[in-house]
């Protein structure tokens, strides 16, 4: 059996450690998502290369403007999907929610801000390691499946609820829902996804202008130089036995373009 040289397992062993410290450490202020996208994915993500070099852009520089106005008690997410940023985590006041939204809104190309910020104690190191484990957990899930692909969407956790984001048409986005929902430790889905025709997503995938190619205002009242689809109206949720649907407090309204949530069963 062929040895790994000292040096070689060294460096293994720093970088698990350096993984292990950004996923379960509380003492940054504050994360970027990850949205820089690597040589396999390119090929069925659904963004535009220029939609995916914007969003890689449009998280740090969001993480650079909240990071100017942070505290102690500040912990928030800047995650960005086809220039829809979402913003998650915990603050210590309303106004502090408030102005985390407003300076990233104003970073340049950001379409539309999903404020998903709690204003309360921040999480400790068992509620981001379950965290991480639902959404490892949804992601295998997706990926087990045959009638829908898994890199469509992107999947993200804050203490249990997670957030769907992506471009996808119905079928799938209620198909994906439905599999988060079933997924252990899950207490609530929010879809964020841009709902689009077959026709759409086949013009995206074979190199036409697709879904990021037409131009259109912005979804919201945030500011925006890019040129880029606006999202079509939230679906109606899927149906939870015993719960109604609810829109997640915090969300931008119905009429624009919100976040949806999908009760667990």
């Amino acid at each position: 059996m062929t040895r790994i040289p000292a040096l070689q397992r060294l460096a293994f062993a720093l970088t698990a450690s350096a993984a292990l410290v950004t996923a379960l450490g509380g003492c940054v202020p504050l994360a970027v998502g990850a949205g820089a996208v690597g040589a396999g994915m390119v090929a069925t993500d659904r963004r535009s290369s220029g939609a995916q070099l914007d969003d890689t852009s449009i998280e740090v520089r969001g993480a650079s403007r909240i990071r100017d106005i942070a505290n102690d008690n500040m912990n928030v997410t800047v995650i960005s999907y086809n220039r829809q940023v979402l913003l998650i985590g915990t603050v210590a006041s309303e106004a502090d929610k408030k102005r985390a939204e407003e300076v990233v809104s104003k970073v340049d190309n950001v379409r539309t801000v999903f404020n998903e910020i709690t204003v309360g104690a921040g999480s400790n190191i068992a509620d981001r390691s379950n965290d991480a484990f639902i959404t490892s957990k949804v992601k295998a899930s997706l990926l087990d499946q045959n009638d829908i692909f898994a890199n469509t969407f992107k999947v993200t956790t804050e203490r249990g609820v997670v957030y769907l984001m992506g471009i996808a048409n119905r079928r799938e986005t209620d198909r994906a829902t439905e599999i988060t929902r079933g997924v252990d430790g899950v207490r609530k889905v929010v879809r964020l996804v841009e709902v689009v025709s077959d026709a759409e997503i086949k013009a995206a995938t074979s190199g036409g202008t697709g879904t990021t190619g037409s131009s259109a205002a912005p979804a919201s009242s945030s500011s925006s130089s890019s040129s880029s689809r606006v999202p079509l109206p939230p679906m109606e949720p899927l149906p939870a036995a015993g719960s109604a649907p609810v829109v997640t407090p915090g969300a931008t309204p119905p009429a624009s373009g919100g976040a949806v949530t999908s009760p667990v069963r």
